[in-house]
């Protein structure tokens, strides 16, 4: 099995080809710190609306090397935090036009994909989520009726026979399933998106870390850029930058591969149309079944690392592995036998609102993109296009949705952070395990910790 290494995606194509590191002080139109999916979609749209823009990305490792190259692959429509938010803030219109927006964007991603030629590994089969104890259940049936009170959501509620002839999950009670969402293999889409941000002109510099973001100015290891424009496009990293240790805390996430599975699996397991996988636990699960017959799953295994430490390449502990295994096991029985071919880790950012945010300030030029909090995958194109019509000046319907220059207040510094962070994902523990356990209602404990993360 191996550990690390920065991801199975990543092993899978081959670690990329090093692009130079940055030759010293230059000036651009637009300074993008970060060569993920925000800043290389950003780069991207960028350069198409404007091709004479010296638009210039800098990377402290690789293009795809953080949360962009590690992820569970789910392009799926969610909006971070949920849509209740916005409809407190801007009303339902503003809530309903941000979810039309994002089942616009999976199109968007894969109509990109399609013309610059890049094969992601790409399976539009929707989104199902499962539901496999009482307590889960009622949720699951109340998500549901929610979700089918607003427009643009097209989901499904799925009874106990409908759901396991779609995907067999032991012990299925109920799962809901909607259209807007498809497999990737996040790798393929990173290393293609450089390729074709470069193809349109864009200059990516690799292995040269920005040490300080200023005012029209990037401060870094191999000199300093200056441009009219700045985007930070560092989402888990953030936390690393001088004066931003407390905007968006790095949480870490995990995944393991089975090796490849056998057709009599896969036939016991009905998982067949490209469908992403996930669950109403409190700590909840996702998963993919990869173009090459593995399951990819993940959680969140160890959350957060004192002081907001971020990894470097994937490092997971063993305890980890076995979280996820048991999951995997508990969920499909069938694949007790299977080895585990890889593990790997990554960070992504969480506000403390857990709510995502673009935005420009002008008087500064020092635009945003992240906190996506694992629905990357989608938000960063949306907010690639987005800080692209907010530095040009475009009045588009995306540059005036709900999220665009919000603002939260920092996170509690350590050891609160720390502490708060452990409790609570120990709490959300404590609250499945009753539930696996027989509790048929949601824990009270899981319902304190959600008022005090800010997520409900």
């Amino acid at each position: 099995m191996i550990n690390g290494n920065v991801s199975h995606w990543w092993q899978q194509i081959g670690q990329p080809t090093p692009r130079p590191e940055l030759p010293g002080d230059l000036t651009a139109d637009v300074a993008i710190v970060g060569a993920g999916y925000t800043g290389l979609w950003t780069a991207y749209y960028l350069k198409q609306a404007r091709p004479d823009l010296r638009v210039v990305v800098v990377e402290q490792r690789h293009a795809g090397y953080g949360a962009s190259g590690r992820n569970g692959g789910w392009l799926t429509n969610a909006i971070t935090g949920g849509r209740g938010q916005y409809e407190k803030s801007h009303g339902r219109d503003a809530a309903e036009r941000f979810q039309r927006a994002m089942n616009a964007t999976v199109d968007e991603v894969i109509r990109v994909t399609e013309v610059e030629g890049i094969d992601a590994d790409i399976k539009r089969g929707g989104e199902f989520n499962v539901a496999y104890t009482p307590a889960q259940e009622a949720r699951i049936r109340a998500f549901a009726a929610s979700e089918q009170s607003w427009k643009y959501t097209d989901l499904e509620l799925l009874e106990a026979t409908e759901a396991r002839a779609k995907i067999n999950v032991a012990d299925t009670r109920a799962a809901v399933w909607h259209p807007h969402c498809a497999r990737i293999q996040p790798a393929k889409l990173a290393s293609g998106l450089a390729a074709a941000a470069e193809r349109a002109g864009v200059e990516i510099y690799e292995r040269t870390r920005v040490v300080e973001i200023e005012p029209h100015r990037l401060r870094t290891t191999h000199g300093t850029v200056s441009a009219e424009y700045i985007v930070r496009a560092t989402e888990g990293f953030t936390a690393n930058l001088k004066g931003l240790h407390r905007l968006w805390l790095p949480m870490n996430s995990s995944l393991i591969a089975t090796e490849p599975l056998s057709r009599e699996v896969w036939d016991e397991l009905h998982w067949s149309e490209g469908e992403v996988l996930g669950d109403f636990a409190h700590v909840y699960m996702y998963a993919q079944r990869t173009a090459d017959d593995r399951i990819a799953i993940g959680g969140r295994g160890v959350p957060y690392q004192f002081g907001s430490k971020t990894d470097t390449d994937g490092q997971t502990p063993a305890v980890t592995v076995e979280t996820l295994s048991e999951i995997l096991h508990r969920f499909f029985p069938a694949t007790r036998g299977a080895a585990i071919d890889h593990v790997w880790s990554g960070v992504l950012g969480v506000p403390r609102d857990w709510a995502a945010t673009v935005g420009l300030d002008r008087e500064t030029g020092i635009a945003w993109g992240g906190g996506y909090v694992g629905t990357g995958v989608t938000s960063t194109n949306l907010a690639g296009r987005t800080i692209t019509d907010l530095i040009l000046g475009n009045d588009t319907e995306i540059a005036g949705l709900p999220w665009v220059n919000h603002r939260v207040r920092k996170w509690e510094p350590e050891p609160l952070r720390w502490l708060a962070t452990k409790g609570l994902y120990a709490a959300y523990g404590m609250a499945d395990r009753a539930e696996l356990g027989g509790r048929e209602q949601t824990s009270p404990i899981a319902h304190i910790a959600d008022v005090v993360t800010g997520r409900h």
